[in-house]
């Protein structure tokens, strides 16, 4: 996937207040949690003024979660998931979380320097955050999986 390049006429932008609609449509679009949507802390893949991918970075203390990460419909399979991704891991500061669902999602981020990690070895504020997927997992047998970013290649920069 290294060859894999933004469309022509795209460009990987921190989102503006006008882009929250998009972003609210990508995420429900996907059956994430629209909740906890801050067009302050995502970034877009932007092909011609239209939001075509999303991707957030939320600040929990000493660390940080990679989440609501949607390409549109009509564009995905193309590597743009994997850039934006990746952008992303560049700009975290603190050590970097996110919780998926399922095994095609976590084979997706392993690909990327993600490792599964256990709840009881979360940041207190992640234990809360991520505490209902827990729940569920443990209870109801979902499939959801808490990674951490340990790219062995690149010193930690935090």
């Amino acid at each position: 996937m290294s060859d894999v390049s933004l469309p022509n006429g795209s460009v990987i932008r921190r989102a503006t207040a006008k882009d929250l609609w998009p972003i609210r449509k990508l995420v429900l679009s996907a059956k994430l949690d629209p909740t906890q949507l801050r067009w302050q802390q995502f970034w877009v893949i932007d092909c011609e003024g239209k939001v075509i991918a999303c991707g957030q970075l939320r600040s929990f203390g000493e660390a940080q979660e990679l989440g609501s990460l949607v390409v549109a419909k009509d564009w995905r399979n193309q590597g743009l998931g994997t850039i934006l991704s990746k952008h992303l891991i560049h700009q975290a500061t603190q050590p970097l979380y996110l919780e998926c669902l399922g095994q095609y999602l976590a084979s997706f981020y392993r690909r990327l320097g993600f490792v599964p990690v256990s709840w009881q070895t979360l940041p207190r504020p992640l234990k809360f955050k991520f505490g209902l997927s827990q729940l569920a997992k443990t209870v109801l047998r979902v499939p959801v999986q808490i990674m951490q970013y340990q790219d062995s290649t690149t010193p930690a920069k935090f």
